[in-house]
Formats: C-alpha cells, structure tokens, sequence
C-alpha cells in the first residue's frame, strides 16, 4: 500500500555472485571513496554471542550526522582489511549524498561465527537467546550499528538483490524500530514454488548445477570446469540426476544433497518459504524486480503480494522494469537479448526511483511521489503509474487453442473439429530452451526467438491473426490445460509469445538475428504434472486419461501491438534449463536410466475440454 507522502550471450547462473561491491559501470572509484570515507571493520555480536563481521565505511566529513545504509550477503563484505577499499558503494548518488554504508557477513559465512543455512527458516517464536535467525540478526546488526557508531542519525536502511535481497526481506520482520526503509531485490522467497532451483517443482537444473558448483563446494576446492560450453550435451551426457555425485560432486556439496533428499514440498521447503511470516511490517517497503530476472522474478511479485495482503497500512510499493537478473543496477537497462525498450531504464531507475525512496525516509530529503506500482510496460516501452498491482482496470481473458493451430479469445465451437493435438516427448531428445550453444542459464533466453522451437514435431504451436488493436497484458498468467499422456508422469512448458510482423526492420546492430517475424518469448514456466493438484503429495498420471492442469505463470506487463500475433508453444522438455522428467512415475532424483521413456502427449481443445491460458487484459 502506499500511502499518500510530501517532504555475447551470458549465463546468470552465478551471476548474482557478483552483483554486489565491486566492478559496476557506476564505480565511483576507490580513490575518491578513500579521500571522503574511513573504514572500519567490527566483530558484532549477536544475541547468542556470535559475531558477525561488518565492514562500515564512515563519510570523514564530521559536520553532520548520517543515516546507515545496510547489506547482509553470504558472498562476503570485503575487500577484507581496514585499509582495502572497493570500487563502489552501493550508488554514486548515495556516496555523494552522504551516508554510513554497513556491509556483513551473514552466519557462518567468510569472516562471521556460527553455522551458515541456507535460507535458514524464520522462527515464529522465540523463547531463549538460542532462538535466532535472519530476522534476530538483523535487529541485533541494526541495534549495535545505531548505538556504536556515534555519526549515524537514527535512521537505518536495508537493501539487497538475490540472496542479499532475501536478507532484507527478512529484516522485515519484528523490525528494530530504527530501520526505517527496505528495499528487497529480486528477493528469494521460495526455492520450490518459483525462485532458482524450482519452478512448480521442476528442477532448474543448469541453473541449480552451476549455482551450488561454486557457491556450494567445500572451501579450498577447486572452481568447476564442466570442460565444454555445450550445456545441453553436458547435461544429457550425465544421465539420471543420480549420476551427479557420482560423476562431479562425490557428495561434497551439502545441498545438492539436501535437494536430492526433498523431491516434495515437504517440512524442509515450506520451512524456507520466507512469505508467511511478513506480518505486520512497520518499515516502509520498495520491492523490486525485472520482468526478465530468470533467478528470482517470483520472489519480487510474491513478497509484495505478501507485504499488502498482511499489511495494509504499511508504505509497499512494487517496481518492476524490463531488466535481466540485478541489471536495474548494472546495466544500462535498454535491452534484453534482442528486446530492446527505446531508453536506458536502469539509470531512471537509480536517478528517479532508487535514491529518492532512501533520500526520503534516511534524510528526510524531498517529495516521495512514487506510485503503488512503478512498472514498466514492454512493447509498448514506456513506464506506467498504477495504484494496485495488477491494476484494478485489467480483467480476465482466455485465450483458447483451436483446431489447426489456431489461438482465439472465443471459445471453440465446432464439436466435429479434432478433439486434440498430439507430441511424442522423448526424454533422449528434449527440446532445448535456447537457439544456441551455452553451459549455464543464460539471461537472454528470457526474450529469446522462438523459432527454433516451433520447427520441432514436439512442440504445439498456435497463434493469432494479426491484431486489429493493440492487447495490453498486466498482471499472471494462467494456463488452463486438459492433457493426457501414455506415461505416468509429464512435465507442460507453457510459452506466451509476441509475434513480430514480417516487415519489422533488424535491430541496429543486429548481431545477425533478422526481427521479421521474430517470436519473442514473453513468459515461458514449466509445471512438473504430478505437482498439479499437490506439492506436498504428488500424484500420477492415469496413462490416456484426459486430465485437467491449471497453474499460475510469473505476472507480465507487454502490449502485444496492432499487426504483431500472440502466439503460445506447449512442450513437454525445456533442456537443460530443467531437468528431463523420466514421463514414469519415480523419485526423479533416484531415476535410473531405465526409467526414462517416451511418452505421447495428447492437449485438448473440443468443447468441455477446451485448453486456454487466462491473461489480464487491461481495458
């Protein structure tokens, strides 16, 4: 809610790893930030008496107070030494401005005492000074950071992008009084619904693979070289997931394990689902995400869904740009892969949006004039102001699929037409997620060309005419599947796409990829079929029994324009973005090679099983 205020293709498996202190386009430089700041390196205490270290960087100027800007990373908080100084901190707006910027070490991690977990569960209650956890050590940083550093205002901030960003998620909660303002970013908030490691259950396995390869070996072991850039061979020449330890992690990483363990939404997920326990939030909240972040788009949507369902009268706004993971502090935020959005959004957000909310709230600095919902609207480029998210003025729409590949917003009708259209999925042969040659999950194929995908016989392809009128879309996106299969189990990839007209000219410079006709991918998500009525307990499929699949897809914010074609792409593999689903009812993750089979796919679209996907159009 917020209330009315005056006063070369890359992978981002690992990207996130660094996102934080050093090597921006923005550096202001060690130089300068070493003539205007003095370092400081602390041993914290925590309620339980361990330590966590935290680096501060203290303005020289004395003549005023200021307020304190805080990170809590688990990929470390140097460049470690009193005299070692990084090239940026946080925003150059920020240094110049004047703040006391805090960067430390979580749990367990680098220079910090105790166990790390990850994504260690909120306790609801806590009854001893043993009872911690992220929301503990967060009170306990900001308590000793307002009382031990005599410059400091009174008024503290929190931000963080990824993992750093669920830290400041969960700073949220039983909030220290002095923190004032949080900013999660692309948080974390849960790993089996929708961020990193599962979508709707599936393993996102290159993703997951290359994530905890560096960030989960054993301290002193060697970084992983899989030896080739071809990803999708990689991944398919190791077989079962079962041959990973065997083969590369010989049981050195912890969490692998872990996953391997829980294949379900048991205790041990749901424990690490951070959304329950937003209640009663007194910060002010700015969540933030881009609508191609292929880590953590979940996370943002879904942690200011929870800040305004719990907490209405607390100041929640959501932005969202058409940034890839981190890149609305990284990049110039005009493109994604070939998507381009006609203006460098990443520095109007900095400028316009980013500085102003802390300004605001740590100064006392400004107007705060920011909507409820700051959003950027893709094809038709440009940034909208709503006052809900999604906007109350969008209203359900399905989409149907029709005989002979076609997509219409009407119902099908015709009881002679065929009844369904048919695939044979092949776990030896998935469908790649991406036109080209990477190892790791590259951010680009979130607006990728679809065209190399609609060639193959075991991908369902329908469209639109082209529109008459521009149909914008704002808000989920929710697939309405009746299937059936010859296995016992299946994975549906649903894909909404935008359709460029034929006489589109190339992007300047092209790279070779010719946008007559281009299929950009606008939300694609996959949803492992025995989760389609429970995470929690999984059920098979009754081989040749029509059987119905709803689930809902990451929100979206696109104007398919006059003359383009709205196109949707079912599959039944996306490799090796997520793992190769056997199509036999097993533990997937204790497969045996034995166990993968073909499968024929059957999607209906007579009347009484007609399959949709439901969009927000917005009027």
């Amino acid at each position: 809610m917020r209330t009315k205020i005056v006063a070369a293709r890359r992978a981002t498996t690992i990207a996130l790893a660094w996102l934080l202190l050093a090597g921006t386009a923005w550096a202001q430089g060690v130089e300068y930030i070493k003539a205007n700041y003095a370092k400081h390196e602390h041993q914290v205490a925590m309620r339980d008496g361990k330590k966590l270290f935290t680096a501060v960087y203290v303005p020289k100027d004395a003549s005023r107070r200021y307020p304190i800007l805080l990170m809590r990373t688990p990929y470390g908080a140097g460049p470690y030494g009193e005299d070692k100084y990084p090239n940026t901190l946080v925003l150059e707006q920020f240094v110049r401005e004047g703040y006391i910027f805090a960067t430390q070490d979580v749990r367990g991690r680098n220079k910090s005492e105790g166990e790390f977990v990850n994504i260690r569960p909120i306790k609801p209650v806590k009854n001893s000074p043993g009872d911690t956890d992220e929301s503990t050590d967060t009170w306990d940083t900001v308590d000793w950071l307002v009382k031990n550093l005599p410059q400091n205002n009174g008024r503290v901030g929190m931000w963080g992008i990824s993992y750093p960003g669920f830290y400041a998620a969960a700073g949220l909660i039983d909030a220290h009084p002095a923190l004032k303002a949080v900013s999660p970013q692309a948080p974390i908030a849960d790993w089996f619904i929708g961020d990193d490691f599962h979508h709707n259950g599936a393993l996102y396995l290159s993703h997951t693979f290359g994530f905890l390869s560096l960030f989960g070996r054993p301290e002193g072991t060697p970084r992983f070289d899989p030896g080739t850039p071809d990803g999708y061979r990689f991944f398919l020449d190791i077989g079962p997931l079962s041959n990973v330890n065997t083969r590369y992690f010989k049981n050195g990483i912890a969490f692998w394990n872990d996953l391997l363990e829980h294949p379900n939404y048991d205790a041990f997920w749901q424990a690490r689902n951070l959304r329950p326990h937003l209640k009663n939030i007194k910060p002010a909240v700015m969540t933030v995400g881009g609508w191609f972040d292929a880590e953590d788009l979940f996370g943002a949507l879904n942690v200011y869904q929870a800040v305004e369902k719990s907490s209405p009268g607390t100041y929640n706004i959501l932005v969202m740009g058409p940034w890839f993971h981190g890149g609305w502090l990284r990049s110039d935020g005009d493109a994604v892969g070939n998507a381009r959005f006609g203006s460098k959004t990443g520095a109007f957000y900095r400028e316009k949006i980013f500085a102003p909310f802390f300004d605001y709230y740590l100064q006392g600095k400004g107007e705060l004039k920011l909507p409820e919902a700051y959003v950027f609207e893709t094809g038709a480029n440009a940034w909208r102001a709503h006052d809900a998210w999604p906007p109350k003025q969008a209203a359900p729409k399905s989409i149907y699929l029709q005989t002979g590949g076609k997509l219409s917003f009407d119902a099908p009708r015709d009881r002679g037409a065929p009844a369904f259209d048919e695939y044979i999925s092949d776990p030896a042969r998935p469908v790649p997620y991406i036109p080209g040659i990477a190892y790791g999950m590259t951010r680009e194929h979130m607006t990728d060309d679809q065209r190399f995908a609609a060639t193959r016989p075991d991908v369902l392809v329908y469209q639109t005419d082209a529109l008459t009128e521009d149909v914008t879309v704002a808000g989920p996106v929710s697939p309405d599947l009746y299937v059936s299969t010859t296995g016992a189990d299946s994975d549906f990839v649903v894909k909404l796409i935008d359709v460029y007209p034929n006489d589109t000219p190339d992007n300047e410079p092209s790279g070779g990829v010719r946008m007559g006709g281009y299929q950009q991918l606008v939300r694609g998500e996959a949803m492992r079929g025995r989760f389609r009525n429970s995470y929690e307990k999984p059920e098979p499929f009754v081989p040749g029994k029509v059987t119905r699949i709803r689930y809902t897809m990451p929100d979206v914010f696109h104007a398919f324009r006059r003359g383009h074609r709205i196109m949707i792409q079912i599959q039944s593999s996306w490799f090796p973005l997520v793992d190769r689903n056997p199509q036999k009812f097993v533990d997937i993750y204790k497969a045996k090679a034995e166990d993968f089979q073909k499968a024929t796919q059957r999607v209906y679209h007579a009347p009484g099983s007609a399959s949709s996907v439901t969009l927000l159009v917005l009027k």
